[in-house]
């Protein structure tokens, strides 16, 4: 007998906000599409878990653990609490600190130590009502809280089915040139491109939801693609996953549940770099700007509302296609669950790099009498150098929380990363369960955890500053979260 339990809480804000993600500052109450978190409880044979999916661009450490200290639920094990992210950079900014526990400086801090005296940094944007980022801490904390609490005391007995889809989502965003290097948005309109870094994942993973009366309560859906068509826009939305669940609602009643989960995809995007579609207006990452692009027939703009209803149609439309191949709802399975610390390497820099990156800081500082937020951005790969020196001096290793859980015949997997697809390809080829759910950017947020490949050629995503582990460490995760798969199917 199994028993499941859903709750969905809108977190919409009623203030003004400011938005997490990206390299320039931006504040907003304007609302695209409400912004959830989504808990589905499982309870079977003893065992138990609660999955809540957040429309937030991470969750911390120090998140999870406010979180599990603030269930009152005595039969909830806190440890089975797992917290996701879609990874959506038009939702909260809230208080982040270090996930190794120790004081270390911000970048904009090591940036601050070497500005010159009469300099000063000015903020882009000014907003006396915005919300404080440790009141939207606090905030996010409770309301998830009660979103856990909430779906474990709805649990009753159900049984769910499995189902499988395809879709276009998740595309390669490295671009590799001829000289070795590596560009996270780069330009191919160029002889020197020569490949996309790694292939994509057009899978999508599938889990139906029923109650007693084999009436749909809920979905898990899991790709491999971050939220991030909006990335760009000053607006409050849940990207193309708001999408798919109003499109769900609409055929399927509006108390229809989802789950999304976010696959390992550190290294993807939904824009194709191939055929390159520009946004319908100007967009302020340097690094994402094309001069004189080419006209494609392709998708729609990428980074703006009609790219969400065109990814929003495909995971519908594969979902509707899943649901009418189902032939068996499971009302009985094997349902067990293990969890581990996994202490990692932490990535580290030379000496010589820790002086060129003090070297550049104070060429670019010098005779400075201002700087702002895209100023900060600029220098964030060698402030990040600077940042990890200090760090490195007190600090050998990083600790990531990883889970895995059988269902019946599949397996979920977690990780604390933007976990770079090539992982998440070796964990589904070598994993024994008949379908691999992989949650990235799960209790913890660790940054990317980039390929050996990736690392060698460089650029954002790749840096030491963009995650706090090396490739090293995405071939201990790999081996640890396929050990723990196959002790749960012995």
């Amino acid at each position: 007998m199994i028993k499941f339990g859903w709750a969905e809480t809108d977190i919409t804000p009623k203030q003004k906000i400011s938005l997490e993600g990206e390299f320039f500052e931006r504040v907003t109450d304007d609302v695209e599409t409400p912004i959830t978190v989504t808990a589905l409880a499982i309870e079977a044979g003893g065992e138990q878990i609660i999955i809540c999916s957040c429309d937030l661009v991470c969750v911390t450490e120090e998140l999870v653990e406010n979180v599990r200290e603030r269930i009152n639920t005595a039969d909830i094990n806190k440890s089975k609490i797992i917290l996701t992210s879609v990874h959506i950079h038009n939702s909260y900014t809230y208080r982040r600190k270090s996930p190794l526990k120790k004081e270390f400086s911000q970048s904009l801090d090591i940036m601050k130590k070497y500005m010159p005296e009469d300099c000063e940094y000015v903020p882009q944007v000014k907003s006396n009502d915005c919300m404080n980022p440790d009141d939207a801490f606090e905030y996010l904390a409770e309301v998830i809280a009660k979103t856990v609490e909430v779906a474990w005391k709805k649990r009753s007995t159900g049984g769910y089915a499995t189902g499988f889809g395809r879709a276009a989502i998740g595309l390669n965003r490295r671009v590799c040139y001829s000289d070795g290097t590596a560009k996270m948005w780069g330009d191919v309109d160029t002889a020197t491109f020569t490949t996309l870094e790694a292939g994509t994942d057009s899978g999508i993973e599938l889990v139906f939801v029923y109650d007693e009366n084999k009436k749909m309560t809920g979905i898990v859906a899991n790709v491999a693609c971050p939220a991030q068509v909006m990335e760009q826009r000053s607006v409050i939305s849940s990207d193309y996953w708001g999408k798919v669940k109003i499109l769900l609602r609409e055929k399927y009643g509006q108390d229809l549940m989802l789950l999304p989960i976010c696959s390992a995809a550190g290294d993807l995007c939904p824009r194709d770099m191939v055929r390159w579609v520009e946004p319908e207006t100007s967009i302020k990452d340097p690094n994402i700007v094309r001069n004189e692009p080419k006209f494609r027939k392709a998708d729609p703009s990428m980074f703006d509302i009609k790219g969400t209803w065109k990814i929003g149609r495909r995971i519908f439309n594969e979902i509707e296609m899943a649901i009418e191949e189902i032939y068996e709802i499971n009302q009985d399975a094997e349902f067990r669950h293990c969890s581990k610390v996994l202490s990692l390497p932490l990535r580290k820099v030379t000496d010589s790099e820790k002086v060129k990156s003090e070297n550049r800081m104070r060429e670019f500082l010098k005779g400075r009498k201002t700087l702002d937020y895209m100023d900060s951005a600029e220098m964030f790969v060698h402030a990040g150098t600077i940042q990890r020196y200090e760090l490195q001096q007190v600090c050998n290793t990083v600790d990531a929380e990883i889970h895995a859980i059988r269902l019946g015949n599949i397996a979920f997997v977690t990780n604390s990363f933007e976990l770079f697809h090539d992982y998440g390809n070796q964990i589904r080829a070598r994993s024994v369960a008949e379908q691999t759910f992989i949650a990235q950017l799960s209790n913890g947020d660790l940054g990317y955890l980039p390929t050996e490949k990736a690392q060698k050629g460089g650029h954002y995503s790749a840096y030491v500053s963009s995650g706090y582990v090396g490739y090293e460490s995405g071939e201990l995760l790999v081996s640890a979260t396929l050990d723990m798969i196959n002790d749960l199917f012995e």
